[in-house]
């Protein structure tokens, strides 16, 4: 078995609103950054996974992700593997 980095971005869907994501904009022009706008706010995850190889453990957290790490309905989510 080998050891596996995942790491994974999960982000409100587009076309949904991003309450905390839109507060965090909106607080831009107090701080004197007007300039920085359309804030989307989610969560970065990374873990470890012992498979076989790279697809086992592309195939285990794509399940994970399914599962527990992302609500499908609001959420999209996208991650990355590599060994280490």
């Amino acid at each position: 078995m080998k050891t596996f980095r995942a790491s994974i971005d999960v982000m409100p869907h587009d076309n949904l609103l991003d309450p905390q994501g839109k507060a965090v904009s909106n607080s831009m022009a107090n701080l004197n950054l007007a300039e920085i706008s359309g804030v989307r706010i989610g969560k970065h995850i990374t873990l470890q996974v012992e498979a076989k190889d790279k697809q086992t453990a592309e195939a285990k957290v794509d399940e994970a992700c399914k599962k527990l790490l992302a609500n499908l309905v609001m959420e999209k989510y996208s991650f990355s593997v590599t060994e280490g």
